[in-house]
């Protein structure tokens, strides 16, 4: 009996091992590896230059906070105070090795960063997430139908909407959003409120949501549309399964689609980056409580800790969204294996 046992313990550890052994030999997982590995420099030098910029502006933090007619003297005290009268690299060293230790620092109004990042990072990732999966939804819902008939009238109105969100800033449209749904028929409020129910997060994000997103469903829509067009036109596995009596929208939703993903994918992952600049943006004129309308409010305030709080969150999210978008041309593609041919 005690044999049996001390086989099965021996199997046991065996398989254990070998269940680690191909889980940390995953390509996907040394991809990931990879990937975030060299992100590290990528964050380090993003800090760094906004690092820099902060300290170029206009100004002091201490100028900021006293005024402009605040003298000389009591500029210099306060700089001492809070420490920024030390060289520029000390007080970036003195910031990166906080960060290491999990502290971002306070703020010039005496707030902790990281508590106040924990308060608004999930509004605006809530926010930019809404208009991400809701224009490439649409875009994907609205490209299908222009390419299943090119030239026809669902292309037309595609073209002509698409071209429209093109040729239209975000904060332009957010205005007209405004006058619209807000002033005219109050169905959304002018400025939004606290998120902290699912019904206040389509009530107050839904605006600023579409203001985001619309030039977003614009560039997805004629991208995925040209792409479409060209497949069901050109490649010979569409030919040949038109040949076998496919059915025109199995053939293009199962077919043509699926490999137009790829393109899609690789323009969301560039515009993650762009979507800082648009969230900033917007929130400050809907006066969403988030990081976009705190970066406006910290760059005014020559507030570096928050700056640097938000911007790296922010470079933190492009980064892990471009790796998602990395995985996900496997997901589509099994063909794809990331790392299995290594020199």
């Amino acid at each position: 009996m005690a044999l049996v046992q001390q086989i099965q313990l021996q199997t046991g550890g065996s398989g254990a091992r070998d269940g680690a052994r191909r889980i940390t030999g995953s390509p996907a997982l040394r991809t990931i590896g990879r990937r975030l590995l060299a992100a590290i420099p990528v964050l380090i030098g993003v800090t760094f230059l906004t690092f820099a910029v902060m300290s170029t502006l206009p100004n002091t933090t201490a100028q900021a906070i006293l005024g402009l007619n605040a003298t000389p003297s009591a500029v210099r005290a306060l700089n001492q105070s809070l420490g920024l009268n030390q060289p520029f690299l000390e007080r970036y060293w003195h910031w990166l090795v906080n960060v290491l230790h999990g502290n971002l620092g306070t703020s010039i109004e005496g707030a902790s960063v990281n508590h106040e990042l924990a308060i608004h990072v999930p509004t605006t990732l809530g926010l930019l997430l809404y208009a991400l999966v809701v224009s490439v939804v649409l875009a994907i819902i609205v490209a299908t139908l222009a390419a299943r008939r090119p030239n026809g009238i669902a292309d037309r109105i595609s073209l002509a909407v698409s071209m429209l969100g093109l040729s239209t800033a975000p904060y332009a449209f957010a205005f007209l959003l405004i006058i619209i749904f807000a002033v005219k028929l109050q169905w959304f409020p002018v400025l939004s409120g606290p998120v902290n129910s699912p019904a206040s997060f389509f009530r107050n994000l839904t605006l600023p949501a579409a203001s985001i997103g619309f030039g977003l469903f614009a560039i997805y829509t004629r991208l995925l549309r040209a792409d479409l067009v060209e497949q069901m036109q050109r490649e010979d596995y569409i030919v040949t399964a038109k040949a076998k009596g496919v059915a025109p929208w199995r053939v293009l939703i199962r077919h043509a689609l699926r490999n137009s993903m790829f393109n899609l994918i690789t323009v969301i992952g560039l515009n993650l980056g762009g979507l800082v600049g648009a969230a900033a943006i917007i929130e400050t004129i809907f006066q969403v409580q988030g990081i976009g309308n705190d970066l406006l409010t910290g760059i005014s305030n020559h507030d570096e800790p928050l700056v640097e709080g938000i911007v790296l969150v922010f470079a933190l999210v492009t980064v892990l969204g471009n790796l998602l978008a990395d995985l996900a041309y496997a997901v589509l593609d099994p063909r794809i294996r990331y790392g299995s041919s290594t020199s």
